[in-house]
């Protein structure tokens, strides 16, 4: 009979223990409180929705990604792809535009950024100069047999603290010159600067990451299943023709397939998302980015400043 009484208990001390694991064998860290108490938006419900997700994809970021990696987006429905999209998203960054979010010495505080973020969701940007950065082991390279190195790579811009107390082992806080050394270092090997909006992250910006085309979920999500996850920087590569000599490495360099040879390089501006990649790796100097009209305005956080300063004046 004492088993009849104890067995509504069950579930409440399986969920107390995975909180206790989950909470790495504290009662609360103070990072899970603080993100708990800025969780989602709306009615209780909601908001009860958001901070579980949040809580799940900042603990378990490696899980949630493999799944997502493995299980989910090859079988995703149009529907689920849109809903997928519009709640967790990017939008590429040149390289001297993620520097500035890194180098950036004043606040920034904007709601209103479906001009340069297109989706209707989790689409705020809040950064306070110059910003904490903590760097991640790359759930989408960790998620992969043969990862790209290093692994590394993944930018928490804001406060980092949830992802100190819960991936001790994985991540550490960087100084803004070591951000921009990886930044650097990341361009030079090929790889996409990109900044994420995530409605499980309190429906902000929240990370830059530094994405190859192998290892990365949400390229992959975009080039191969067709997941409009992905917004274009807003810049599109131009060719000199009397400067291109039709070597093609920037047709091999290129992670979104844009540019072809005819004899010469020649850029596709629907495929080009104006990540720069193409410019560092052409030798002659015979490629640049230029602003594409026909696409949102770029992420530039010194822009977005000077909006904000002229409005006040």
């Amino acid at each position: 009979m004492l088993w009849l009484l104890l067995f509504p208990a069950i579930p409440v001390l399986l969920i107390a223990i995975l909180w206790l694991i989950g909470e790495r064998g504290h009662l609360i860290l103070p990072s899970t409180r603080a993100a708990l108490r800025r969780s989602g938006r709306g009615g209780k419900r909601r908001n009860m929705t958001n901070a579980v997700h949040g809580y799940v994809y900042g603990r378990w970021p490696y899980q949630y990604i493999d799944f997502l990696i493995h299980e989910l987006l090859p079988s995703m429905t149009p529907r689920l792809k849109r809903w997928w999209a519009d709640r967790y998203h990017g939008k590429v960054l040149p390289t001297e535009l993620a520097r500035r979010i890194i180098t950036l010495d004043h606040e920034i505080k904007r709601t209103d950024l479906e001009r340069i973020i297109p989706y209707p969701i989790a689409r705020d940007i809040v950064l306070t100069g110059p910003p904490n950065v903590v760097l991640l082991d790359c759930p989408c390279r960790q998620a992969r047999q043969n990862p790209c190195q290093p692994t590394d790579v993944c930018m928490i811009v804001g406060d980092g603290s949830f992802v100190l107390d819960h991936h001790p082992g994985r991540s550490k806080r960087i100084t803004q010159q070591e951000a921009l050394e990886v930044l650097q270092a990341e361009h030079e090997r090929g790889h996409v600067h990109t900044a994420y909006f995530k409605d499980a992250c309190g429906g902000r910006f929240y990370a830059i990451c530094n994405c190859c085309r192998c290892c990365c979920g949400g390229l992959e999500a975009m080039l191969d299943y067709g997941v409009p996850m992905v917004a274009s920087s807003g810049y599109v590569a131009q060719v000199d023709e009397s400067t291109c000599i039709g070597c093609g490495d920037c047709e091999s360099a290129c992670p979104f397939d844009a540019i072809t040879l005819e004899p010469k390089s020649s850029v596709s501006g629907e495929k080009c998302m104006g990540c720069g990649v193409c410019e560092g790796r052409c030798e002659m100097g015979a490629i640049g980015l230029v602003r594409d009209e026909g696409k949102a305005p770029p992420l530039d956080v010194w822009a977005i400043q000077a909006e904000q300063s002229a409005v006040v004046h």
